[in-house]
């Protein structure tokens, strides 16, 4: 049924890097972003026969900070066993960090809950334990940021239920189940931005945002063969590879839309593709200078490929091997050839909210002519989010 996808009149989005008004995955035009999000509730509303309130929304790795944190807490009745109100305690304490100045907490994964025997369990609810540890991350957002998105979403009459950064909502659909327990890179390469996720085991440790993506590739081919975007799009699609040295035939395309011979011009494939070859080069020589100064290149067993700004790109995941000089693999995650790419990320996010084992439901009875002061709404539905 529709309605499983838009429960409780919740939309899970994300923000397009390619919306008017985002550059570079940068907010330029706020208007620009909240017509977009009214002509897709428009849609979405008009499909489902339903009255969307609220979202879920994806944030970018650059806007976000983890911190790693545990706590050990004691049972309030041993011999009954560990509480709800017990966990529910404990996620409260572990939150209790030094927030730096211009941050804001905005989520809590709980890793690990130790037994005192050693045992680690998923839920420790039940378990006849005298205490518990609990392992997990703090995820912090620019406040800066969060103020955007909640004037974007006020300008669009929607309310925001939470924020979740993109690997860590895509985790669980692009690895499969043995890159769960791994130690690996996640690259969502979308048109505009490489969004880089580092997990060991299930310890989200590090996300970043780096500027570059499909849509670049797309540009560079138009400029230098001064063609068309639509052309440079299709040429990429139809001649896809990631490095000239893998040519089997150096075939000669004929460009319509070239503005040096009246509209036609023929090249070689390999002229094309040394194009695509530098600038994924570029993508992954940054990836790699960024994890390299983070001084965490050395924890990644393997890396992950996802996106539709480069995994139809032939040999892109040798490209990243070669200049990262670790393991790289195109995604091939149990679920993920069942959702199509244009809607993996908005699935993805369904599914991570959906899996929050001590998350609350949070409704969206939203006055969307409320004068309240929506960025606090934000805040206050973030701390429902997180306790039951």
């Amino acid at each position: 049924m529709r309605s499983t996808i838009l429960i409780k009149l919740k939309l899970f989005v994300q923000l397009a890097i390619n919306a008017n008004g985002i550059q570079k995955g940068k907010i330029i035009d706020e208007n620009e972003i909240a017509n977009s999000i009214r002509h897709l509730l428009k849609e979405a509303e008009s499909e489902s026969d339903l009255r969307i309130n609220s979202a879920y929304v994806t944030i970018p790795g650059k806007y976000v900070t983890i911190v790693q944190n545990s706590i050990l807490k004691e049972a309030k009745d041993k011999f009954a066993g560990i509480s709800v109100k017990d966990v529910t305690s404990a996620i409260m304490q572990v939150k209790d960090i030094d927030v730096p100045e211009g941050k804001q907490i905005i989520d809590i994964v709980e890793n690990q809950f130790i037994l005192d025997n050693g045992k680690v369990v998923l839920d420790p609810v039940g378990s006849l334990s005298g205490s518990f540890t609990l392992k997990a991350q703090v995820i912090l957002a620019d406040k800066d940021y969060m103020r955007q998105i909640a004037s974007i979403f006020r300008k669009a009459d929607l309310d925001i239920d939470g924020l979740v950064p993109v690997t860590l909502a895509q985790r669980t659909l692009v690895l499969d189940t043995n890159e769960l327990n791994d130690n690996v890179m996640l690259l969502d390469i979308g048109a505009g931005n490489t969004d880089i996720g580092v997990f060991e085991g299930p310890n989200f440790i590090y996300t970043n945002t780096i500027p570059l993506g499909g849509a670049n590739i797309t540009n560079d081919i138009a400029y230098v063969l001064n063609i068309s975007e639509e052309e440079a799009e299709k040429l990429k699609k139809q001649y896809g590879l990631a490095l000239k040295s893998f040519i089997d035939n150096d075939n000669e395309i004929l460009l319509t839309t070239c503005r040096d011979d009246n509209g036609k011009k023929i090249i070689k494939s390999s002229e094309l593709i040394e194009i695509m070859e530098a600038r994924i080069e570029e993508i992954f020589t940054l990836i790699n200078k960024d994890i390299t100064m983070q001084g965490i290149k050395s924890k990644i067993n393997n890396v992950i490929l996802t996106g539709q700004g480069i995994t139809a790109i032939n040999k892109s995941d040798v490209a990243g091997k070669i200049i990262l000089n670790i393991p790289v693999k195109i995604a091939t995650g149990r679920l993920i050839s069942t959702v199509r790419p244009e809607y993996r990320t908005a699935y993805s996010l369904v599914r991570y909210v959906a899996a929050r084992p001590f998350a609350k439901t949070v409704g969206s009875s939203i006055d969307v002519d409320s004068k309240e002061n929506i960025f606090q709404t934000i805040l206050e539905r973030i701390k429902e989010f997180f306790y039951s």
